[in-house]
């Protein structure tokens, strides 16, 4: 396969994904829970969710490092790979603030969609970025983020057609709730085809920033952008189902470091008991069985292992 043969095929594998969720979040409002590993984007796929996140504090604490911009566009190209392979779903991935300026945010692009990932989101935060839901962020000017987002939208169209584009502004926690309306539609004009305005406080501010993006252009059938939903626990924003988020217009859900935060919890737990009885026959009910396993993995022992297959 020569070099334009293979840009040409991963750009069909990627407009595929990209296309696959636009699709979806055409018909209604999709959840999207975070995978911070490969088995756990089989598990996502197996329960009947039809798309995946990667999240960038899940990538980084599970690389042991906190979620402040530390670990390399590799890195999270390398684990959006592992979880679009494992899964076989469209993955929106955390590109945080696109690992640099202009030039960085045009190969973030490119490399992600080569990962195989439908899309990502860029914050306008300044670096290093923090969680969306604290305290002292400090934001870029609103025309260097535009820029950014005019550069994606550049490369993704040269290079991974259908590949969505999402601006998110953490200006609600800075500026105020106007600010980040007007920063939303700054981006849209600059052609975002998706806004996730994080650390918003009330189910009445996702209600009416919904509909100040509703008179926008953009892919949304209901008109304006796609918009996306941050449903993190224990964060400025109260828990809100995603039949609720549907109805108020927004396109997708995503559930960043759930399944992390059960899983390290039960880990914890499950340490503390082996270190005080010294045996882990106590935790057998509450494992995964080994066939359980082989079943979420595909896996028949004495069978050989089809790569991709789901």
């Amino acid at each position: 396969m020569s070099g334009d043969e293979y840009d040409g095929w991963m750009m069909s594998l990627n407009e595929n994904s990209g296309v696959r969720l636009r699709g979806l979040m055409n018909v209604g409002c999709i959840a999207a829970p975070g995978a911070f590993n490969a088995l756990a984007a089989r598990a996502i796929a197996k329960a009947g969710f039809q798309a995946a996140y990667v999240s960038g504090a899940a990538t980084s604490v599970s690389a042991g490092v906190p979620d402040v911009g530390l670990l390399t566009l590799e890195h999270f190209c390398r684990v959006i790979r592992e979880v679009a392979d494992g899964s076989g779903l469209p993955v929106l991935a955390d590109a945080d603030t696109g690992f640099g300026e202009a030039e960085m945010v045009r190969r973030t692009v490119i490399e992600y969609a080569r990962a195989g990932a439908a899309g990502l989101h860029l914050e306008d935060q300044k670096f290093p970025k923090r969680c969306g839901h604290l305290d002292g962020k400090e934001l870029i000017p609103t025309d260097h983020m535009v820029e950014k987002v005019h550069w994606a939208v550049k490369a993704a169209a040269e290079h991974a057609p259908g590949f969505i584009v999402c601006a998110r502004t953490d200006a609600r926690g800075v500026d105020g709730f106007q600010a980040a309306v007007d920063r939303a539609a700054a981006y849209v004009f600059a052609g975002a085809d998706m806004i996730f305005p994080e650390g918003l406080t009330s189910e009445k501010e996702f209600a009416e920033f919904a509909a100040a993006m509703r008179g926008l252009r953009g892919p949304n059938p209901a008109g304006g952008p796609y918009l996306l939903a941050n449903m993190t626990e224990f964060g400025k924003t109260p828990m809100i189902p995603v039949e609720r988020f549907g109805a108020m217009g927004y396109s997708c859900v995503i559930f960043p470091v759930t399944l992390l935060r059960v899983a390290m919890g039960a880990v914890t737990r499950a340490l503390e008991h082996l270190r005080t009885t010294g045996s882990a026959e106590g935790l057998l009910g509450q494992m995964q069985t080994r066939q359980e396993l082989y079943d979420l993995v595909g896996y028949k022992p004495g069978t050989p292992w089809e790569f991709g297959k789901h």
